[in-house]
């Protein structure tokens, strides 16, 4: 994915005992909250009868929005390990 691509600022560009969140500019806090955000955000405009069309500019953000979250999950679990 695109939000990869900030490990190439890092030095060394790989180290496969760096926990990616907190270190990189798009997988912080403050990031991590914008693609919440994303996410959420079109759900909470469309009106109460009308369904989400992903084919639309917010069905667009919303899915984006929850792959970068789905990206951070998975970064977050290999951590762990």
């Amino acid at each position: 994915m695109v939000v990869d691509l900030d490990h190439l600022l890092a030095d060394p560009i790989y180290d496969p005992e760096r926990c990616s969140i907190g270190f990189h500019p798009l997988h912080t806090t403050p990031a991590i909250i914008l693609y919440g955000l994303m996410f959420l955000i079109p759900l909470l405009l469309k009106s109460k009868g009308e369904t989400l069309s992903h084919q639309s500019g917010q069905g667009i953000i919303h899915l984006v929005g929850l792959g970068l979250l789905i990206h951070m999950l998975l970064d977050g679990v290999d951590c762990m390990f």
